[in-house]
C-alpha cells in the first residue's frame, strides 16, 4: 500500500521524536541500580579520596549507590583491563590517573588500549608532587640542590613509590632537564619510600603534595619546590620547579571514565554533576586539603589532555628507558 506524502512525513518526524524522546528518557532514569567504580589503587591515595569525594557527590544527587571497588596493582592496569571488559551501560566506570598516560609506554603487552577502550566522562582534579629532602641536606633551594648534585655526582639517593610511579618519572624528568645524576631507589610504595627519607636513609623524593605537606608543615621535611606550572595555594610560599628550570612542569591528576560505547546521554549526565560538584564549595575545601585543584571538562576536553599527556610523558619514559619488571 502506497502511503500518501503527508502521512510519511508525519510518520518520519514523529519517528525521529521518539529516538529523541527515548535517549533523553535513558539519561533521565539514569542510574536504575548501584555503579561501580573501580579504582586501580589501594585505599588512602589521592585517586580513591578524590573517587570516594565524586562518588559521594554522585550517590545523593543520583539517588543510586556509586560504590568504590578497589583492585590495585600494576600501575592501575588491572583495573582497568576490568573496566575495559564491562558491558558499557554506565554502571562500571574507571578513575583514570596519570599512571594511564605512563602504562603505553611502561608496558608492552597490555591486554587493552586505553585511548581506544575506554571513553573520557569528565576530570576530577590536578595535584602537584612536591620536592622533598632531608633536613640533614645542606641546600634551602633548587638551584642550591642542582649544584650540590653536580658537586656530588652519584651520591644522592631519589625515593620512588615504585618503578614508573609519579615520583619516579618526575624525578627522572627532573634529572634531564636539570642535568644532574641521582641514584634512583625504588620502594614498594609512597609509605616506605617517605619513611627512609625522614630517617635519612634516602636524601630526596618528588611526593604528591597531599601526602608530604604534614610533614613540611611540621618541620620533618623541607620542601625545595612544587611541579606544577603555578605556585600551589597549600604552600604558597613554595615556588615551582619551573621558575629556576624554565618550561618544567609535573602534575598529577584524576577523572572519570567509562568503557567504549557507553551511551554520549549517559556520560553527558555524569559530566554534568561532576562539574556541578567540582563547583560546590564543600567539594573545593575537600580537594585544597589534597593540595589539589578542581579540574572541570566536558569529555572531549577530557579525552584531548589524556592524549597529550600520554604524548608528553611517552617520550620522557622512552628516554628514560622505564619498562615494567
Amino acid at each position: 500500500m502506497k502511503l500518501p506524502r503527508r502521512q510519511l512525513l508525519y510518520l518520519a518526524a514523529g519517528g525521529v521524536a521518539l529516538a529523541t524522546t527515548s535517549r533523553t528518557a535513558s539519561a533521565l532514569d539514569y542510574p536504575t541500580r548501584p555503579v561501580r567504580i573501580i579504582v586501580g589503587y589501594p585505599p588512602g591515595g589521592t585517586t580513591d579520596i578524590s573517587a570516594r569525594l565524586m562518588g559521594q557527590w554522585l550517590s545523593e544527587r543520583l539517588a543510586q549507590p556509586f560504590i568504590i571497588e578497589n583492585r590495585p596493582g600494576a600501575g592501575s592496569t588491572i583495573a582497568a583491563e576490568v573496566v575495559s571488559k564491562a558491558p558499557p551501560d554506565g554502571y562500571t566506570l574507571f578513575p583514570a590517573s596519570l599512571a594511564n598516560a605512563f602504562n603505553p609506554a611502561i608496558y608492552d603487552n597490555l591486554n587493552f588500549n586505553y585511548a581506544r577502550d575506554f571513553a573520557p566522562i569528565a576530570g576530577f582534579l590536578r595535584v602537584p608532587n612536591v620536592l622533598l629532602v632531608n633536613l640533614s641536606m645542606p641546600v634551602k633551594s633548587v638551584p642550591e640542590f642542582i649544584a650540590y648534585a653536580k658537586a656530588n655526582p652519584g651520591k644522592l639517593n631519589m625515593a620512588t613509590a615504585g618503578k614508573g610511579s609519579t615520583p619516579h618519572v618526575f624525578g627522572e624528568l627532573f634529572e634531564m632537564m636539570a642535568g644532574i645524576k641521582l641514584i634512583t631507589v625504588h620502594y614498594r610504595g609512597g609509605g616506605p619510600a617517605l619513611t627512609d627519607l625522614l630517617a635519612g636513609q634516602v636524601q630526596l623524593m618528588f611526593d604528591p603534595l597531599g601526602e608530604g605537606i604534614g610533614h613540611v608543615k611540621a618541620g620533618r621535611l623541607r620542601a625545595l619546590a612544587v611541579t606544577s606550572d603555578t605556585r600551589s595555594p597549600a604552600l604558597p610560599d613554595i615556588p615551582t620547579v619551573g621558575e629556576f628550570i624554565p618550561g618544567f612542569e609535573a602534575s598529577g591528576w584524576s577523572g572519570l571514565s567509562a568503557p567504549r560505547n557507553t551511551p554520549v546521554d549517559v556520560i553527558d549526565r555524569l559530566n554534568q554533576q561532576i562539574n556541578a560538584g567540582l563547583a560546590d564549595p564543600k567539594m573545593k575545601t575537600q580537594l585544597a586539603d589534597l593540595g589539589a585543584a578542581p579540574m572541570p571538562m566536558t569529555p572531549a576536553d577530557f579525552g584531548k589532555f589524556i592524549a597529550d599527556e600520554t604524548e608528553k610523558w611517552g617520550k620522557v619514559i622512552r628516554v628514560a628507558n622505564i619498562k615494567a619488571d
